[in-house]
This record gives structure tokens, sequence and C-alpha cells, in this order.
């Protein structure tokens, strides 16, 4: 048993959203007892696997562990571009826990496959799963631990407070939005990404048998088995509409003029691997796009575009603006993208009233049913399946034909079991003036 599984022991699983019981008669909340600071992991800071010759030995040694592997990994958001990962921790039974360079070692698929049929822990697997698939690791099993906690009925499920109210240990904090492409990285750094990995096997065993007390442990293995199955998301489409403040940009010419900086400024950030923040903000972009300026000179003197960015700088930036001025009308960007799916909610009054009242009273049953059952409506069924069922029902809004409806927007049979009933009910309201 490990020092986080005997802790577990000696206190009552903490309740989601709330304190723990009393661990002694008579003592209230506020005795409690502190979370105890993990400040080192149990083997020391593990060195960092760097050359092939190491990480053979790391795959020998996983290879030959027991039980689950606790898998994280740190990627540079906010300062490289795009997301790769930086640093892989792993931890297992019988292996103790690494870190691992995956810039020095790009290829990770034989680790991968050797703990490939293992279950794998992650905490928001999502956010991981696509820069460790890019350095060969996918696992067939999972367990997601801040899925576990959403499905538990937790209130804050960032992995601190689940180690926190879970398992009594304070995790050291701080670290998390830095550089990890520092190299070499700072021995403080690598602390609190081995201790990422430390308790997640003891989190992921408490939290099972929370699940399994309040008869949610087969919905999470449908979850998980769902993130483990899905393929890649694909490439968004014109993802220069994604402009944080583009709501602004009305005018066709001045959404051209996003689309032409966009561009630019993510071809640079590519080549130079850093983030496209750093190259050209949001804002200076909306900010060009609604001046439209004529020159350097008028460029320079918006927001953004400021005294520190010198004339060349200038000049590309100008190029890009000229480049959306001068082209055709039949060239310049439609004003929205095509809609997919249902409009807007809040239009849905005046475009058919009878799909507001229907969406009304689905919203209504989905919130008291996830009320009821102790956790977020989004996870109890998504939103968007919700919409899309009320604003183009099935010919039949029986039970049968709503549950067929929702697994072919992708929801788990434990959800279709849950929802479809008092989905079926709503598809019957009608308008307030039909009533």
């Amino acid at each position: 048993m490990t020092d986080a599984q005997e802790t577990a022991a000696d206190r009552t699983l903490r309740s989601p959203g709330g304190p723990a019981a009393p661990a002694v008669a008579d003592a209230g909340p506020d005795l409690q007892p502190a979370p105890v600071p993990l400040l080192e992991p149990r083997e020391g800071i593990p060195p960092v696997t760097a050359t092939d010759e190491e990480l053979a030995g790391v795959v020998a040694s996983f290879a030959a562990g027991t039980g689950p592997v606790a898998v994280d990994a740190e990627r540079a958001s906010g300062y490289r571009y795009g997301q790769r990962a930086y640093l892989v921790q792993l931890r297992r039974e019988g292996a103790g826990s690494v870190l691992i360079d995956p810039v020095a070692c790009p290829d990770l698929s034989g680790l991968g496959e050797a703990i490939g049929e293992t279950e794998w822990v992650l905490h928001a697997a999502t956010q991981d799963l696509p820069c460790l698939r890019d350095i060969g690791m996918m696992p067939t099993r999972l367990f997601d631990t801040e899925l576990a906690g959403r499905l538990a009925g937790f209130a804050r499920v960032g992995l601190g407070a689940m180690v926190e109210n879970v398992l009594g240990y304070a995790l050291e904090k701080g670290h998390s939005a830095v550089d990890w492409s520092t190299r070499p990285l700072p021995e403080p750094w690598l602390r609190y990404a081995a201790l990422d990995v430390e308790l997640l096997v003891d989190l992921r065993d408490a939290l099972e048998a929370e699940l399994a007390r309040q008869g949610k442990l087969d919905w999470a293995h449908q979850e998980f088995a769902a993130i483990a199955a899905a393929p890649p998301t694909p490439p968004r489409k014109d993802p220069w509409r994604r402009t944080s403040g583009m709501h602004k940009v009305r005018r066709r010419r001045q959404m051209a003029v996003v689309r032409e900086l966009w561009t630019a400024r993510d071809r640079i950030a590519q080549r130079r691997d850093v983030s496209p923040g750093k190259v050209l903000s949001d804002a200076a972009i909306v900010e060009a796009a609604l001046a439209m300026p004529t020159s350097v000179q008028a460029l320079a003197m918006l927001p953004g575009f400021g005294h520190r960015m010198g004339r060349k700088q200038l000049e590309q930036w100008q190029g890009a603006v000229d480049r959306a001025r001068a082209l055709p009308e039949g060239e310049l960007p439609q004003p929205g993208q095509p809609v997919m799916g249902p409009p807007p909610p809040r239009a849905w009054a005046d475009k058919d009233p009878a799909a507001a009242a229907r969406l009304s009273a689905a919203r209504a049953g989905v919130t008291a049913l996830a009320e009821r059952l102790n956790l977020p409506q989004e996870n109890l069924i998504t939103p968007d399946t919700v919409r899309r069922l009320c604003w183009e029902p099935p010919a039949e809004t029986d039970v049968a034909a709503v549950s067929a409806a929702l697994a072919g927007y992708g929801a788990r049979a434990w959800q279709v079991d849950q929802t479809a009933p008092l989905l079926a009910q709503a598809l019957t309201a009608q308008p307030a003036d039909n009533a």
C-alpha cells in the first residue's frame, strides 16, 4: 500500500462538492484535517530521459510494471507554435516515475506499444491525448480522473482540488503555465511535473470506488471508452474567424483584412516556432481591420502597432492590409460561416415557436435530472444534442424514436437511458398560445 493509499484509508472520502464526514465523532466540519503538503516524489525527482538508450530502459521497466499507468504531458501554450508536448510524465507500480523529453526522444511509439493494452490514467485526457498521439502514444483503455470527478458530482475538478478533496494531499502549484520548451528544465519544474503523476493512480482508485457507490461506474466506463475511440479532431475550417473581437468586424472587406493578417501572422509564427499572439495580437488585427489604414504611417498609429515595431514589420502587416483592399468582390469572405444545425436559441421564438417550446421543456427536464443525479448538465447530455433534437424532432416522438435519434447524435447508452424518456415528453410541449 502506498503512502497516499494509507492516508486515504484513514480518512473518509470527502463528499462531492463538500467537506468530508468528520473523522471523529461529534467533530464538526471545521475539524476536517488540513491537507498534507506533498513536497517531494516518493523516489525523488527522476532524471530526464533524453537518449535512445535511456528510453529503451524506460520501455523495459514499464512493460514489466503492474497495474494502471499514470500519464501526463506538459505543453508550452502561449510560448510556442502549436500544442506539441515538451515533457511527458509517467508512473507505474514496479517502474516508478519517469520524465521523458519528447524533443530529444520524439518517437515514443515503442513505449506506447509497451503499455498500449494497459489502462492509462490521465486528468482531463482530451487535453493531452492530441500531443501524445503526435509522438506515438495512444491508449486503448483510459481512466480520466477529471471526468470521473464530474460524474461523481465534485464541484471542483482540477487535479489539485481533486487530490486535496479525495486523498487529503496538497499538490505544489505555480508551474502549470511556464514555458516547458525551456532547456534545461529547472529542478522545481521537474519536481512539479513528477508530482502531477505521483497520486494519479491513487486518485483513480478512490474515484472508482465512489462512482461504484453512486451507481455511476458503468457510465464512466462508457465515457472513457468514447474518448479512447474518438478520432483526431479535423482541422478547423476558416480558423481566422475565431480571432478574438471578430464580432466587431462586419464588412466583408474588413473580414478580408482579418483573414490576410491572421494568415500572415500564422505563417510567421510557425516559421519562428512561437505563439501567434507573440507575433501580433488579435486586438491589433481587429484594429487594423476596422481602420483599414492606407499607409505604414497610419498603421503605426493603431494600438498594437506602436513604436516597438520596426519599419520592416510594419511594411509586412501593411502589405497584408493592401492585399485585402485589392481583392475583387468575388473573393471577399462571406459574412459568416454556413450555419450547421439549428440557429441560435434566442431566435427560436420568432422562427419556430413550437421548437422554442420544446427546447424550454427539454432544458427544464435536463436541469432537474442533472441536479437529481448530482452531475453537470453537459455531462448528462450535451446542449447541442438537445438543441438538434428539439429543432428537428423525429417523426415519431416516443421513447424508442428519441433514443435512436440521441444515439445518432453520439450520445452514450447511459445518457440515452437517462434522458430519452424526459426528452420524449418535452417534444410534446406546445407554445403557450396553443396550450
